[in-house]
This record gives C-alpha cells, structure tokens and sequence, in this order.
C-alpha cells in the first residue's frame, strides 16, 4: 500500500525515533509498504518518520542509481534500530533533496565513510562500512530517525534563499506526484 509521505512541518520529522522489536506489529507488511511508498515517489531511501512513524527504521536502495555510473555498486538493504559507530574520509559536498521536502535542492558535507550498525528484516545484527553515494544515501535517512533534516545541513545562505519554500511546503502549497501529508493549521 502506497502511504503518503509527511511533509515539511509535520512534528514527527523533527523527532529523534525509538528503537523496536521483532515483535513491532505488522513489521513486514509496514516494510513492504514502505518500499511501495519510496519507489512510487521515485526514491532511494526512505525512513519510518517520513510515514509518520517515530521508528528507527529506514529502507535504502540506490540500486537504481547504477544505470547512470557504470562503476556505482548500489545496495537495497532495510535498517532497523540503526547506530553511527563512526563516520571517517574527506568531507564530501553532493546535492541532496528528500521526498518530505520537495522542489528543494542543495549541497550538503558529509564524511565519505561511514560505519553503521544494524539489524535487516530477520533481526539478524549488522556491522558494515559504506562509501561515497551509498554512506551519503545512508547518512541521509539515518539523520530522520535522528530528527535532522537535510536543509539543516545547507549553508546559512541557502537556508536562507530556501525558507519561502519550505513555508509553502509547511503550509500545503506545493505540486507533487505522490502522496503528501501536510501540517494542518
């Protein structure tokens, strides 16, 4: 089932999310659905707090993104109760942008590296060491169940140049192909 994605503004976005179980209930169905959501919104990543639940649960696949770097190796790969052990390597600056935050762009620093652990779908634990546009894909979804958006990422400039937009954005005023949830005033 296809969900719709909050928006800029919703209080779920800003939360820091809460570890589960494997007895969290209807698990499988909510990831299933949450994959739905992602590719219907032409995604590669999507976290629990984007559907408006205050998890520590996001999907990544950036699978999708080896058909326009021949050389990029994607993952798809579901993240439960997900903590940073360590982010290393030169500071990066790529253009990021989120499903919650539409029509807005712009280039965010990130560590080229970073080390994450995690369980999958099974609950089976993880330790693993992304890089360069899987470590950012991951690093970006992981700052939702951290309650951090990537606008706060953006240079003072930018978030200046793009505060009009995420108003309008925080108050409905935006075109979308998907599902969106808006704050209601």
């Amino acid at each position: 089932m296809i969900l719709p994605i909050y928006a800029y503004g919703q209080p779920v976005l800003k939360k820091v999310a809460e570890e589960i179980d494997k007895d969290y209930p209807f698990l499988e169905e909510l990831i299933a659905n949450m994959w739905e959501t992602m590719y219907n919104a032409q995604g590669v990543g999507l976290a629990a707090p984007q559907i408006g639940r205050s998890i520590r649960l996001f999907v990544v696949d950036s699978v999708q993104m080896e058909e326009e770097d021949k050389a990029f190796k994607g993952i798809k790969k579901v993240f439960i109760n997900a903590q940073k052990i360590e982010e290393t390597g030169p500071i990066n600056e790529y253009e990021e942008g989120c499903l919650s935050i539409p029509d807005i762009r712009g280039d965010v620093n990130r560590p080229q590296r970073l080390t994450i652990r995690y369980f999958d779908e099974h609950f089976v634990e993880h330790t693993e060491t992304f890089e360069d546009l899987n470590a950012r894909v991951v690093q970006h979804e992981y700052d939702h169940i951290e309650g951090i958006l990537f606008t706060e990422h953006l240079k003072p400039l930018k978030r200046r140049l793009v505060k009009r937009k995420l108003d309008k954005i925080k108050k409905g005023k935006v075109k979308q192909e998907y599902r969106m949830k808006f704050v209601v005033h």
